[in-house]
């Protein structure tokens, strides 16, 4: 089957499809391009289906690679056959490759190479082979070699038990069985070595079905064995598999079975069962990476597509003790205005001080919202605010609510090239002020400057192959930022860098472009920025607004390959441009409906999901698809966490998701835990499937843990 055929087939897609994606993919389209404006040849596939067929293509493409490389290694040794050849046909898998390969790969010196070079293979062949009569110690007499260390007769035998050992542990079809029989027989078995509290108690005395250990488990126990807390390993009914090997390798020879027997038990101990375990234990924690990275996936993409607080004034505010809380006050648009710091918490304690600062801040700028850090003393700074807060409204009924925002990555962004870039002349600590104000005022534009990974939104993120997490988070980036698309007039560097074909230089020189001409009038101008050729124009373009243009269809996602199409429907429904430009469009559906959208496709010699993207666009012109999200909780006070009581129903935030559940900000420091089972009547296969980051929810608290500080939600009877 070809690779083609075979993607077809698991992804369950037409082969005109798949032939077409990969087309496009080996043309240097990029995922977002495709999804976006190439719906007609996908059959109008999401991003995620598309990158996941992309790694697919990737791992079968090299799978073929690997199977030419066997293939040529075993013929260059002179000992490829058609089997060989059919076997090879017929690998799925990297690993089955590996097994087929296995008897000819040059080994390091084992002991049944050492025997080999004593002269003791014909022995094993012959003990293998089943066919020998006779006494075998008297045949093993003619294989004495003083020079060659075997002194004796069963010295010549224990060399050639050796190689019938390895000459069983190679067999592809053996280990394929064994391999297949322990993953789905056989169990997990850890133990604790440490009298110590730790995170991994549960795993102390613990077994699981290889078969259905979740990943987040796998990763744990990982790294409870990593930090020499936990020993592990798997455990399977090894007189099942000697039978299995005994009922393929024995003869009914009475002189070679005994020792058949001898060698299987030898091979399955020391060569077999170790490299099955370790394979198993790749195999899972390849499982749980992939679990990881998905859920790691899914809160950065929910976390980056936050609803944006537009055209509010925000004091930053980056909790601290020793050195103070840093402030930064943010226009509407984001620029810097001024900052300082003040020092509510201990060891200065300076509440009156510190309130009487931020209130002349407020007053000066009018400021709308407080951005609050999460992180080190932050509960402190909340319970000030909450009650300066309280005195303005009576002062002066000004309402000023506060938001409480993450603050991860946010030191890495302050010291890294970056921010000393965009504010050379600030310290450190204000540049993560600003970066907290301005993830409440636009979450994606911030967010992109700073590595995914330390966005800490995952499970076990330093857990998995870096390379393998980095890769994903890239792909998100580049997804939601294009989801979303940029104002090629205000967009920074780090934020066009994610532009679908744009890389860094070219970000740079659309930037230094801007600042020559002073702002681009029309989308067709990118063709005149350095190194912006055809193909990278056909690839960013729908993506990059021009707000200023006099062609309305540059502040839209319509891609100019489409413009004339877009004006003849405008004029076909009785439109005008200046409608557009005015969004006089709101009745464009009804007007479709009127004619029928298959008419108007044929009409216009376009397809129907191209058409229907353009006629959802000219009805709302630079729509923001994130103002559809769920905006954040704007707060005025401070629940205190003995203030909860079970039945008490509360608003709250989704700040992370795992595979047991959700982390909920109710407003009290301490985020509560929506167990999967407490999300609804039914059974729930991964939270993921119920909630979101950023989500806002209603829950219900089932128990308050005041000592251990936890707190149990649940999401299940509440009206």
């Amino acid at each position: 089957m070809s690779i083609n055929d075979r993607i077809a087939k698991e992804l369950e897609l037409k082969l005109n499809v798949v032939n077409n994606i990969i087309e496009l993919l080996d043309g240097g389209n990029t995922v977002p391009f495709i999804a976006r404006y190439r719906k007609e040849m996908t059959g109008g596939l999401s991003d995620e289906v598309l990158r996941d067929f992309e790694e697919r293509l990737t791992y079968l493409r090299n799978l073929d690679e690997r199977k030419e490389a066997v293939t040529r290694l075993i013929e260059e040794q002179g000992k490829l056959t058609e089997d060989i050849v059919k076997a090879l046909k017929k690998a799925n898998t990297l690993t089955e490759v590996e097994d087929i390969y296995r008897p000819y790969k040059a080994k390091k010196r084992t002991r049944a190479t050492i025997a080999a070079e004593k002269g003791l293979k014909p022995l094993g062949c012959l003990i293998i082979n089943g066919d020998f009569k006779g006494d075998l110690k008297e045949e093993a007499k003619k294989y004495i070699n003083k020079e060659k260390e075997v002194n004796t007769e069963e010295d010549a035998i224990k060399g050639a038990l050796d190689v019938v050992s390895e000459m069983i542990s190679d067999e592809a079809e053996y280990r394929k069985w064994i391999r297949s029989y322990v993953f789905r027989e056989g169990k997990i078995v850890t133990k604790g070595s440490s009298e110590e509290p730790t995170p991994y108690e549960m795993y102390y005395d613990y077994s699981e079905d290889v078969r259905n250990m979740p990943p987040h488990r796998i990763l744990a126990v990982n790294r409870g064995e990593k930090e020499k807390i936990l020993s592990v390993k798997i455990v399977a009914n090894e007189d099942i598999i000697i039978s299995y090997l005994e009922n393929k390798i024995l003869k009914g020879n009475k002189s070679t079975d005994e020792y058949l027997k001898e060698s299987i038990k030898d091979s399955l101990k020391r060569l077999i069962y170790p490299s099955i375990e370790r394979e198993i234990r790749s195999e899972l924690t390849e499982k749980g990476e992939e679990g990881a990275i998905k859920i790691f996936k899914e809160n950065l993409k929910a976390l980056l597509l936050q609803a944006p607080i537009k055209g509010k004034v925000v004091m930053g505010y980056d909790p601290g003790f020793r050195t103070g809380c840093k402030i930064a006050i943010l226009d509407k648009n984001g620029k810097f205005l001024e900052n300082t710091a003040v020092f509510p918490t201990v060891p200065r304690k300076d509440i009156e001080g510190t309130k009487k600062t931020l209130k002349a801040l407020i007053k000066k700028y009018d400021v709308d919202v407080i951005s609050l850090g999460n992180g080190t003393a932050s509960r402190e700074s909340e319970e000030v605010i909450s009650e300066m807060l309280k005195e303005i409204k009576e002062e002066s009924g000004k309402e000023v609510a506060y938001v409480i925002v993450s603050e991860a990555g946010a030191s890495v962004y302050s010291a890294s090239k970056l921010a000393t870039k965009e504010y050379p002349d600030l310290d450190v600590t204000v540049r993560g002020a600003i970066s907290i104000g301005r993830r409440l005022q636009d979450p994606l534009a911030e967010l992109v400057k700073i590595d995914p990974k330390a966005i800490g939104v995952g499970q076990y993120q330093h857990d998995v192959t870096q390379k393998k997490l980095e890769e994903s988070l890239k792909g998100v980036v580049e997804d939601s930022v294009n989801m979303v698309g940029v104002d090629l007039n205000t967009a920074t560097p780090s934020l066009l860098t994610h532009i679908s074909g744009i890389n860094a230089s070219i970000a740079e020189n659309i930037v230094l472009y801007r600042d020559e001409v002073n702002g681009f009038k029309t989308r067709k101008e990118l063709l005149k920025v350095k190194r912006l050729g055809q193909k990278a124009f056909e690839q960013c373009a729908g993506f990059l607004r021009v707000m200023e243009s006099k062609n309305p269809l540059d502040n839209t996602s319509v891609h100019p390959e489409s413009y004339d199409i877009a004006k003849k429907l405008i004029e076909t429904l009785g439109y005008t441009m200046d409608d557009l430009k005015n969004k006089n469009l709101e009745d464009i559906q009804n007007r479709v409906s009127e004619i029928g959208l298959t008419k108007l496709a044929k009409d216009l010699e376009v397809g129907e999901l191209t058409l229907k993207d353009i006629v959802k666009e000219l009805q709302k012109p630079g729509r923001d698809p994130r103002d559809e999200m769920p905006k954040p909780i704007l707060k005025t006070g401070v629940i205190d966490l003995k203030d909860l009581k079970p039945g008490m129903v509360l608003m709250g935030t989704v700040r992370n998701v795992s595979d047991f559940g959700a982390f909920v900000d109710i407003g009290v420091h301490q985020d509560g835990l929506v167990h999967k089972s407490q999300m609804a009547d039914r059974f729930v296969k991964h939270p993921l499937d119920i909630v979101k980051v950023s989500d806002v929810i209603k829950v219900s608290i089932l128990e308050v843990d005041e000592k251990r500080k936890r707190i149990s939600l649940t999401m299940k009877g509440i009206k």
